[in-house]
């Protein structure tokens, strides 16, 4: 397959993924805002937009509107939903012999589709929207496309976007077992609440979430699930027979990032979780890059250099 081919569908799925994680993190985090009158708006609205890496000026007062925009709808701003709604629909066109025509076409109308503003009381049902057309590309790709590299490419993207959108999420959150309501809105924007309540049956605590979020094998938006599936990604795209170690970086990188939350005792990853999480974000980073590297390599445009006399 040819690098410019792979690389596109590798961030087809990237984006699809972050504009649905992004659209379920504004629904649960603005809907709160709205409900609790004891939260700080501004504090509340720096923390989600430190989250989704994106800064604003100290010296102004942010807004739920503020956020609205700058992550929904700002299509300059590379953390919005826009932004990646229309990114993905730029790398289809780039793809477009191998993208099936249903999957451009959805993509396609979407990125026409994205309004420019969205009414104070249309904001759940835009959120909701978001979800159906990302999970509406993801249906398609997943039921009518050949296992080959193309897929895997994609799943790898999904995969690694969605490791990194959960270790975001929790590397705000400073455990507490009083942080409870908080724990459940965490396990909303991830679209976990139900499967942990079918698994653990009790009111979200502050060590069953995280352990729900960071290990469960079974749920498919837990980091462990993520990164193991982008691991065997890697595996059937390039298969090894390396009698000593493992020569492949971004493999390397993410079975450190395994083996680290598999193997260390859940106690020990609450207790300093903003730092684990940092280190999550960092190893699928630099895994993406070594990705890049590997298998999109940029090519330096050839220039001209004289004979030396």
């Amino acid at each position: 397959m040819l690098s410019r081919i792979a690389e596109s569908l590798f961030w087809i799925g990237r984006y699809v993924e972050r504009s649905d994680g992004t659209a379920r993190i504004l629904d649960v985090h603005l809907q709160l805002l709205l409900e609790d009158p004891w939260i700080e708006e501004d504090i509340a609205c720096r923390s989600l937009l430190s989250v989704m890496g994106t800064e604003v000026e100290p010296d102004r007062e942010v807004t739920r509107a503020d956020v609205l925009a700058i992550l929904a709808v700002d299509r300059h701003q590379p953390a919005s939903i826009a932004y990646s709604l229309s990114a993905a629909r730029e790398n289809a066109r780039r793809a477009r012999e191998v993208v099936s025509t249903e999957l451009w076409e959805v993509l396609n109308t979407t990125s026409a589709r994205m309004p420019r503003r969205v009414a104070s009381d249309k904001v759940s049902d835009f959120f909701s929207w978001v979800r159906e057309r990302a999970a509406l590309a993801v249906g398609i790709i997943e039921s009518s496309s050949s296992r080959d590299e193309a897929w895997l490419f994609f799943t790898l993207g999904r995969s690694m976007e969605r490791a990194d959108m959960t270790a975001r999420l929790l590397a705000t959150r400073s455990l507490t077992e009083a942080s409870g309501p908080s724990w459940t809105t965490i396990l909303r924007s991830v679209g976990a609440y139900e499967a942990y309540l079918r698994t653990y049956r009790g009111v979200p605590s502050a060590r069953n979430a995280a352990e729900f979020l960071l290990l469960d094998r079974l749920f498919p938006r837990s980091i462990l699930f993520a990164v193991t599936r982008a691991e065997q990604c890697l595996r059937d795209i390039e298969p090894r027979t390396d009698r000593v170690g493992v020569s492949d970086q971004a493999l390397r990188l993410l079975g450190q990032i395994r083996s680290g939350l598999e193997y260390r005792p859940i106690v020990d990853i609450i207790e300093d979780l903003p730092h684990h999480m940092d280190s999550v974000q960092d190893a699928t980073s630099a895994a993406s890059e070594a990705i890049r590297q590997r298998y999109f390599p940029t090519n330096v445009a050839p220039s001209w250099v004289g004979e030396n006399s």
